[in-house]
């Protein structure tokens, strides 16, 4: 188990941290705690080496008796899943572009851990996890879970869980590692911006598996979201790890328009997605030029005609 402290850097006056306390499962036997501490030690290594704008600095760890700590950069701000809620109780949406404005951040940040020697792996990305600072910064906060993907795919973690429910993918479920990588992840990120996009949570892993038609399309809840979007993020949610995009970098190609998102696979498919009527194309700026260019054309081979 873990807590979060905000704590005071008493060397470096005025400066406030975030203090990551974990402690160790005391029924466990003495060999495992132990090898679960170097665990802890060596990834706390590995953490504090990284540097990218979109995540906290790790400056520091060390071990108090029987707990562990690592000292993060405080990150201040309100977190994503605070400002959807604050938009749900207004009875409105959070702005598609907002949204994607702070993927393609959150997107950095995970080709960033994914491009790593070896591949690290967050497996817990949720709005409450994603902060946004005052001057509109994104951070991917909180490494509890965060999973480093050794060589011959020998899985090492932090703190063993399953991470929250909403946002896991199946292959994370039954406390096994063994089947997990980078595309567990962009199936977090996917859920993620499912709930940011339509204000609600989407059906879970477990659920969608036995029914699958208990993921709504994104779009029967939010019309106003472009179908490039909601193609993008169901693509993201894909049920096998090999339905979904292959890296982040495909899927921040596909939510912003870089790439065409392939035809969805059949776990999918099945899901009833909403057809865009031709009003949807003209709500936005490259569909609604080509249907008046189409229009403007139609007009006038008809005016020559009658002229004739």
């Amino acid at each position: 188990m873990g807590s979060i402290y905000l704590a005071d850097d008493m060397r470096l006056k005025g400066r406030q941290c975030a203090l990551k306390e974990v402690e160790y499962d005391r029924a466990l036997p003495e060999n495992i705690r132990e090898e679960a501490r170097e665990q802890f030690l060596r990834e706390a290594t590995v953490l504090a080496r990284l540097d990218h704008p979109n995540l906290p600095k790790v400056s520091d760890f060390f071990s108090i008796g029987p707990r562990d700590y690592l000292v993060m950069d405080f990150v201040p701000g309100s977190d994503l899943r605070s400002l959807m809620l604050e938009a749900r109780r207004n009875k409105r949406f959070l702005h598609e572009k907002e949204v994607l404005a702070w993927a393609d951040q959150i997107a950095n940040a995970l080709i960033f851990l994914h491009s790593q020697e070896p591949p690290i792996v967050h497996r817990d990305i949720k709005p409450s996890n994603l902060k946004l600072m005052p001057h509109g910064l994104i951070k991917l906060v909180d490494f509890g879970l965060v999973k480093i993907l050794a060589p011959e795919e020998v899985t090492i973690t932090i703190i063993q869980g399953q991470g929250t429910a909403l946002y896991t993918p199946l292959e994370q479920y039954g406390g096994s590692d063994a089947h997990t990588d980078i595309r567990s992840d962009i199936y977090s990120f996917g859920a993620t911006l499912y709930h940011l996009l339509t204000n609600e949570p989407p059906a879970d892993a477990r659920k969608r598996f036995l029914a699958p038609e208990s993921l709504i399309p994104l779009r029967q809840i939010n019309p106003s979201l472009s179908p490039r979007t909601e193609k993008a993020v169901l693509w993201a949610m894909s049920m096998h790890p090999d339905e979904r995009p292959h890296s982040v970098t495909e899927l921040k190609q596909a939510l912003l328009g870089f790439r065409e998102t392939p035809t969805l696979p059949l776990s999918v498919a099945r899901v009833r997605v909403h057809s865009p009527s031709l009003m949807d194309y003209l709500a936005h700026p490259p569909e609604a030029t080509l249907a008046w260019s189409a229009a403007v054309l139609f007009l006038l081979s008809l005016l020559a005609t009658l002229i004739r």
